[in-house]
């Protein structure tokens, strides 16, 4: 689940679309405005997503938004207490509230049934009004949030590998309002990694822009951070921050993990012959192409020894574009090495390196990584990857004992 991109915009466009106007609009005050401690949440439910838009038309606060997913930390750590059971059960389900007095309420039908009963006026349909609009309004707005959760789908669920395994010390805040795309894209990544934070709704005609214009903005969504020191509007920046303080990494394209996962094993195959092919195994003496190889194989290792992290590259490939940029955010200097713009004949510079690469190790994709001298594979495959290597928790290791011969290569920050 890595940074939020244009499709990720213009789906979570679609979304406040299909939620009609749902989460947008204030329709009645809160004079306390912190009456709810706790509300154990997942971003991207339907029960969830009714809760979030009744809170955001309510103007209400949550003192602490907890991201509540299968894999999160609120399961086992003891910073925050797991959520009790509600006023009516002895069980609980999210979404989850607990109020400033006490009490618990489990579920998005006895939330808004409490939050219908305190607040009178507040209910965005009337579901006694059986009229022909008012029941297909009922019906667009159930199908919209199952459209909802679908344009979204992979987000903002569960915890993602490269999150922390520690809480921050004190909540983000958070001004947003339910409706918005950009605020949506903001919660998605505080579930993913499993950050709570203060909610301060800001919907349209809230009284609390003007709270927020005293912080230099009028727009939603925007962060504060008290452990840092960090405020910021603006989405993408806010993300950015949020991936840059609070992950261990931040995660490569999803769609590249994708055709890593599917397409590169299909066309294995023909990168094996197109890279021999390439080399001059076809019509070559055999054993003029083998003494090419084993030089091109000293090559690599002469230059895998002698830097502790080497990098071989294609200067067009995304994949080799995210490696670089995923070491870069690491602060791991890397000694790289181009074998031209793309494996595609006329555009390779170097095939012998390529076939030399795949004779020795077996795989002939880039890019792919060395780190003192031994072979891990490429961005997400290999033996075992970067990626996984950074979810096992080993790169750190194997860069320690690669440091050991040299000191090269930065630490982590």
């Amino acid at each position: 689940m890595s940074i939020p991109g244009p499709f990720d915009t213009f789906t979570s466009g679609l979304v406040s679309i299909v939620r009609l106007t749902q989460g947008v609009t204030v329709t009645q005050t809160d004079p306390i405005q912190r009456s709810i401690k706790y509300l154990y949440d997942i971003e991207n439910d339907r029960d969830c997503r009714q809760v979030r838009e009744r809170l955001t038309e309510l103007d209400l606060c949550v003192t602490t938004v907890l991201p509540a997913a299968p894999n999160s930390k609120i399961w086992s750590t003891q910073k925050y207490p797991p959520p009790p059971p509600s006023s009516s059960s002895s069980s609980f389900t999210l979404p989850h509230m607990v109020l400033a007095n006490g009490q618990s309420l489990s579920g998005a039908a006895e939330i808004l049934d409490y939050l219908d009963t305190k607040y009178p006026s507040s209910q965005s349909t009337d579901t006694t009004d059986q009229t022909l609009v008012a029941t297909a309004k009922l019906i667009l707005l159930d199908l919209g949030n199952y459209l909802a959760e679908l344009l979204r789908y992979g987000r903002g669920r569960q915890v993602i590998t490269a999150a922390r395994s520690d809480y921050p010390e004190q909540p983000l805040l958070l001004y947003s309002y339910e409706g918005n795309q950009f605020c949506r894209l903001v919660r998605e990544v505080l579930c993913e990694l499993d950050v709570p934070y203060e909610l301060r709704n800001a919907g349209k005609q809230s009284p609390r822009r003007a709270e927020l214009a005293k912080r230099g903005s009028t727009l939603c969504p925007f962060l504060v951070d008290p452990n840092t020191g960090t405020s910021m509007p603006e989405s993408k920046e806010i993300v950015a921050y949020l991936y840059q303080t609070y992950a261990r990494w931040t995660p490569p394209n999803e769609v590249l993990q994708w055709a890593s996962d599917v397409v590169l094993p299909t066309v294995r195959p023909l990168l094996t012959w197109v890279a021999q092919w390439q080399a001059g195994s076809r019509g070559a003496d055999p054993e003029q192409y083998a003494q090419s190889i084993r030089e091109a194989a000293s090559q690599i290792e002469a230059m895998t020894v002698s830097h502790p992290v080497v990098v071989y590259t294609y200067d067009l490939s995304p994949f080799c574009t995210e490696t670089k940029a995923l070491l870069d955010r690491l602060k791991i200097e890397y000694k790289e090495v181009s074998l031209g713009l793309e494996w595609i004949p006329g555009l390779l510079k170097e095939p012998v390196l390529r076939a030399a690469l795949l004779e020795n190790t077996g795989q002939s994709s880039l890019p792919h990584i060395f780190i003192g001298g031994e072979s891990i594979g490429g961005l997400f495959s290999g033996t075992p990857g970067l990626v996984p290597l950074l979810e096992q928790h080993q790169l750190w290791n194997k860069l320690t004992a690669a440091q050991s011969k040299s000191n090269v290569f930065g630490k982590k920050s």
